[in-house]
């Protein structure tokens, strides 16, 4: 993991998951975040809590639901 801050939704994605799912993660394990983005200490503490990410995760790897639609007709 690169040392620079990130925002919630690049975490998420590194994860695989939505940013609604991250947040769920956070509240339950009672992880209070800074309102902008994730400082360095707080993606520490992050990626502690819930292990380093397998693999990040590409954009051009993941399907917009408008193309798997149109892959399936």
């Amino acid at each position: 993991m690169g040392k620079q801050v990130k925002s919630r939704l690049e975490i998420a994605f590194e994860y695989g998951i939505s940013s609604k799912t991250l947040a769920r993660w956070l509240k339950k394990d009672n992880i209070q975040l800074t309102r902008r983005l994730v400082s360095i200490k707080e993606q520490e503490l992050i990626y502690e809590t819930y292990g380093l990410p397998e693999k990040k995760h590409e954009i051009s790897n993941i399907d917009s639901p408008l193309e798997s639609q149109e892959n399936l007709g």
